[in-house]
């Protein structure tokens, strides 16, 4: 990956956003510990001070200026090198035991204190080192400092500073080469998908994301981007059949529309053959209108718009009402159409949809039964919600055509010849998936029956009745 292409990667820029807030937390938490590590030393050197000038005092104050020198004398042999510092000196400063070779000058502070640099006549290698110490006077005149050698509490400093200092730097680098390897793991994958996506802008509309199958925020993303994808397929490749039904199923009337119209203009006003002509001219019109308003309505449908209008339906009422509508049309086929309500089935709904949907399973019924068959409508619950199922004693759908007979324009072989444009169920699954039903194809034997499965119900139990038309 180019560094100009890493650079203006969002991870990458993230990954330093982390860097530098982890690098502040880290900064403030080292600054802190360097502090208080500090400050706990300096409390203890000056804790030491303090008691070994008490000490000495008291020595002075038992056995004199003897016993003082004495002691300091005997503390400086026993640790010659080590960090303690001591000078007795007169009334003139001028040093009479201990090993400094002058009093510091340097002024004090308010409470005794002072900070001065050892000479390298009082430390090996001619180094020059910081020294903290108290001064005290002593009766008789004679001036006492003690003191400490700061080099360890400043080397201490020091290994604090280089730690931090290496400490930002480790972490600097290990953030950028992470920060880089993240970049270029997500850049991969999202490359994947951008690639995938050229494809199928190109036209490739069967092309996946593929998923590495951890289970990852990316595979879920790439699962849910593939489902939309197989959404979309099937979309456009219903696009491209309803497209296809059209052109079959409306060249035919569109043609005749055509040739009578064309009979028409030859033919002399007045006419009964004109008359007639200009009938079925108008009946052709009806018919196209009536399958472009129920693409229209289907399209509403599958919208979702209808929900707004959605109420409390009383389904055993509806169904008496289509029944009602139906019956004339059954009897002028000479079919027997019967109802069976078992429960006051109700559900939550847009109640005209509910009515055309229902309509439209009862009216195919009527098509497709053969003279004298046999039409039964029921209805029933139980606590999961209710069904209202139409069975009928006609041909059937074979099994393989049960899924495609929802589409828009799809007809049986068969019932090319017959009345109708093929959007009839397509109406019927739009309004199911708008208000959560489940339709259902079963074998009747002989003959289909077409189940509404409503997952939703409020029922009340009534006593079942038939009625029997024919």
């Amino acid at each position: 990956m180019r560094p100009s292409k890493l650079l203006r990667s969002s991870n990458f820029r993230l990954a330093l956003i982390y860097m530098a807030l982890f690098g502040a937390s880290v900064l403030l938490l080292l600054g802190f510990i360097y502090w208080s590590t500090v400050s706990y030393m300096g409390r203890q050197t000056d804790a030491i001070i303090e008691a070994e000038i008490a000490g000495l005092a008291e020595r002075y104050r038992l056995r004199g200026l003897v016993g003082l020198t004495n002691l300091i004398a005997e503390r400086l042999s026993r640790k010659p090198a080590g960090s303690s510092i001591y000078l007795l000196a007169d009334r003139g400063f001028r040093p009479l035991v201990g090993n400094l070779d002058r009093w510091p000058a340097v002024p004090e502070t308010p409470d005794g204190w002072v900070i001065f640099r050892l000479e390298e006549e009082a430390v090996d290698n001619g180094q020059v080192r910081r020294a903290r110490a108290r001064t005290f006077q002593l009766r008789g005149g004679f001036n006492l400092l003690v003191g400490r050698d700061m080099q360890e509490l400043e080397a201490i400093q020091q290994l604090i500073v280089r730690t931090l200092i290496w400490g930002l730097a480790i972490m600097t680098i290990l953030a950028l080469a992470g920060g880089s390897m993240m970049t270029r793991s997500m850049m991969r994958r999202i490359e994947t998908i951008s690639a995938t996506s050229r494809e199928i802008m190109t036209g490739d509309l069967s092309r996946r994301i593929p998923t590495k199958g951890t289970g990852d925020d990316f595979d879920r993303l790439t699962g849910n981007l593939n489902s939309m994808l197989d959404r979309i397929e099937t979309l456009m490749e219903n696009v491209r059949r309803v497209s296809d039904n059209i052109a079959h199923d409306l060249r035919t009337p569109l043609a005749r529309l055509r040739n009578r119209l064309e009979l028409l203009r030859m033919q002399k006003a007045g006419s009964e053959q004109l008359r007639e002509t200009v009938e079925q001219a108008v009946s052709e019109a009806d018919g196209l209108l009536s399958t472009f308003n129920a693409l229209l309505r289907i399209a509403r449908i599958e919208s979702g718009s209808g929900r707004a209008g959605f109420t409390d339906v009383n389904l055993a009422s509806m169904m008496r009402d289509v029944v009602d509508l139906y019956e004339p049309l059954a009897e002028e086929k000479r079919q027997h159409l019967r109802m069976r309500l078992t429960g006051d089935l109700r559900a939550c709904g847009d109640r005209d949809l509910l009515f055309q949907a229902i309509a439209n399973v009862i009216d195919n019924a009527i098509k497709y039964t053969p003279t004298g068959g046999t039409i039964e409508v029921s209805t029933d619950t139980n606590s999961n919600g209710g069904r209202i199922t139409v069975a009928d004693s006609g041909p059937g759908i074979p099994v393989q055509a049960r899924e495609k007979v929802f589409e828009r324009f799809f007809r049986l072989d068969a019932s090319r010849t017959t009345p109708g444009s093929g959007l009839g169920l397509s109406l019927v699954a739009a309004v199911a998936k708008l208000h959560d039903i489940k339709v259902l194809l079963k074998d009747n034997r002989p003959g289909l029956r077409v189940i509404l499965v409503f997952t939703t119900t409020a029922s009340s139990e009534l006593s079942g009745s038939w009625r029997h038309k024919k």
